[in-house]
């Protein structure tokens, strides 16, 4: 097998999230006989309040905590590329297969417009960044879906990116780490979408034979056909503490057993008490976690010795 010829460009991610203007912009708003108090106005985006314990932060702090809550540890959620940012050595990737773009194969109603959306809003091309840089000096193969493209839906270009970063991981012989978040699988493609979860597993499994390394991190939150495939294979399974994930919704279920499931049902929490994935990490401690497993793995500079 020969590695694929990808075009392959070396992005900085961390300059991209950082390269921000210096001030904030305040929109204008009209007020009818009303004498605008300037003190009283907030710039835009200077606070986030937490969903869950509804705290008042500072933006700016809580990107320095890497969008995790101070008060309740709630992880907001990231993109694609603020997870490259903290997470690998210096925020770099070197990104393969990055012009891979989804096509219309049915002519799905509304399909296309719907895409070029999804790009405009994310500037992606599809819901799934993969590429090649390091983490503690040690080279790795990484996939990351992101959330703000069609939430993360699996079609025919993330199946196809996940299976050349899978092959190109056992080529090389480095470590496989995905990040997984994901609606589920992208129903505008149907039949070319669901394949995709027998794809990416016979992949994984011909890596896994290989002798590969591969630690799947599930991250909020993880439905369908990313969750019954790939996401749930790794050697390793980790979880963003308060991610939640599973096949079916907690709705569809309680509809078709006819009982209510407990209030953590599909929390990370729940399924570690469950025995079905191996830890639940705080995301302050997931470069250097991630990191301890590789390097337990390394013999001889040999990290396919599992």
């Amino acid at each position: 097998m020969q590695v694929l010829q990808d075009e392959v460009s070396i992005i900085s991610f961390r300059d991209f999230i950082t390269n921000k203007k210096k001030y904030a912009v305040v929109s204008q708003r009209q007020e009818i006989n009303v004498k605008r108090e300037t003190e009283n106005v907030i710039p835009n985006g200077l606070m986030k309040k937490c969903p869950k314990c509804n705290a008042i932060l500072y933006s700016k702090e809580l990107e320095k905590n890497l969008n995790v809550c101070s008060s309740c540890n709630y992880h907001f959620r990231l993109t694609a590329r603020e997870r490259i940012s903290f997470f690998l050595d210096d925020g770099i990737l070197c990104e393969f297969s990055g012009g891979l773009t989804s096509d219309d194969p049915l002519h799905f109603v509304g399909y296309k417009e719907k895409l070029n959306k999804a790009k405009q809003s994310s500037g992606l091309n599809d819901a799934i960044i993969t590429g090649e840089g390091k983490l503690g000096d040690f080279p790795v193969i990484v996939a990351l879906l992101s959330y703000d493209f069609f939430t993360g839906t699996m079609g025919a270009v993330v199946g196809e990116k996940i299976v050349r970063a899978v092959n190109r991981a056992m080529i090389l012989k480095l470590p496989l780490i995905i990040f997984s978040t994901s609606g589920g699988a992208r129903m505008q493609e149907s039949i070319f979408s669901l394949m995709q979860m027998a794809k990416t597993s016979a992949a994984i499994g011909r890596f896994s034979d290989s002798g590969g390394l591969y630690i799947s991190i599930i991250t909020d939150q993880t439905f369908g056909g990313v969750s019954a495939s790939f996401g749930m294979l790794g050697d390793y399974i980790f979880a963003e503490a308060g991610a939640t994930f599973g096949f079916a919704g907690r709705i569809v279920i309680e509809q078709v057993i006819r009982q209510k499931l407990p209030p953590d049902f599909q929390s990370a929490e729940f399924y570690l008490d469950h025995g079905q994935i191996d830890g639940v990490i705080n995301r302050k401690n997931l470069r250097k976690t991630i990191i301890d497993i590789i390097d337990l793995h390394t013999n001889s500079n040999d990290t396919t010795n599992l």
